[in-house]
């Protein structure tokens, strides 16, 4: 064992001193711990003496072209002043010299760096706004040539995307309204119960939940769940080449694809919008009657009088915009992914945390613009 350990001897001869290279230096051998340590720490302890040294390698045993690679970076990728060796390994060395390059050294970043990054960033965010307005802009031309043509509507599609979108969203929707109307509930009966105020809860509940919470949260929920998906879909369509098949037969990839979910979310989204709503308001309601002792049926009674009307309208109107936004962004996304399976995933993650961010946008925008409306 210790015959085969890779190592170097020094010899003193009458023509000076000889660096005697032995045992087997092959990758089986190098890669032990124990084995590298050693010939590490042997090699350090030569360090600037490999070119003005002679050496000898016919003593080896083995060699292969890793230990030739940790030979050759020790003696600096310069050939020594002396070196004996069987054409075999001289075969191998050269080979090694031939094919080992150094790494390019690291540019230092000058003060032009961060305005390039900046100018990339500009520029992309730019091509996506642009992108985005020629999808809006063929949208609209689609929707005139089914007002034209109804006969030629992808009415199978839009009816499959209204169940898939809106039916199969029922349950998790109402689900989480519920709970978010328990908490909110609860929560908000702390800090009345201060007051006196127990009668409030309704006029506080019915305004968040009507107007902000309901439509938002259920925005959300469709984004993450039906927005990812329509660009996983339109995503593998692109990768298994089938939007080039679609362009080979002439079928536009507006009307078939972008039109139907957009306007099959625009439907769908004030219906999820007032179920996860009324979900809420009853998860609100039964934990103000257990908490504050507040009854269902006053309520129910107190709900119209505490929030107009307008407020539902508003709420609705959001939601359809919610909805179109929230397709146009799932398509965008889904239409721009390159045929490999990262980009896929990439840009089904950007649709989601674009989608949510357009929609907490856009709501804010709303109370800006409507905050006299329904107060």
């Amino acid at each position: 064992m210790e015959e085969s350990t890779p190592r170097i001897e020094q010899q003193d001869t009458a023509d000076g001193r000889v660096l005697l290279v032995r045992g087997a230096w092959t990758a089986a051998d190098l890669t032990g711990q124990a084995a590298w340590e050693a010939l590490t720490a042997q090699l350090q302890g030569l360090r600037g003496k490999a070119s003005a040294s002679r050496w000898n390698l016919e003593p080896l045993e083995k060699f292969d072209y890793l230990g030739a690679q940790v030979l050759w970076n020790h003696w600096g990728r310069a050939w020594p002043a002396e070196v004996q060796m069987a054409p075999s390994q001289r075969a191998v060395l050269e080979t090694v010299a031939k094919f080992t390059c150094s790494p390019p050294k690291a540019r230092k970043p000058d003060w032009t760096e961060p305005l390039i990054v900046l100018g990339h960033r500009v520029f992309s965010q730019a091509d996506q706004a642009r992108g985005m307005l020629r999808l809006i802009g063929q949208l609209l031309l689609d929707i005139i040539r089914l007002i034209r043509h109804p006969q030629q509507g992808p009415w199978r599609d839009l009816s499959g995307h209204l169940y898939h979108i809106g039916a199969t969203a029922l349950p998790i929707t109402a689900l989480v309204g519920f709970l978010i109307g328990v908490v909110l509930a609860y929560l908000i009966s702390q800090q009345l119960r201060q007051f006196g105020a127990d009668a409030f809860i309704v006029n506080i509940l019915g305004i968040s939940l009507i107007r902000e919470l309901g439509p938002v949260l259920a925005a959300i929920l469709i984004a993450g769940r039906s927005g990812s998906a329509i660009t996983a879909q339109i995503g593998v369509m692109r990768v298994t080449e089938e939007l080039d098949a679609m362009r080979v037969m002439g079928i536009a990839r507006g009307f078939r694809l972008v039109m139907p979910r957009a306007l099959a979310l625009a439907l769908v989204m004030p219906l999820i919008s007032v179920w996860t709503t009324l979900a809420a308001l009853l998860g609100g309601m039964l934990a103000a009657n257990i908490s504050m002792g507040v009854s269902p049926s006053f309520f129910i009674n107190t709900l119209p009088a505490a929030v107009d009307v307008s407020n539902l309208t508003l709420a609705t109107g959001k939601s359809v915009v919610f909805g179109l936004l929230i397709a146009l962004v799932g398509c965008h996304y889904g239409l721009r992914v390159k045929p490999n399976t990262e980009s896929l995933g990439q840009g089904t993650t950007a649709s989601v945390v674009t989608s949510i961010t357009v929609v907490i946008l856009v709501d804010a925008l709303f109370a800006v613009l409507f905050k006299s409306v329904g107060i």
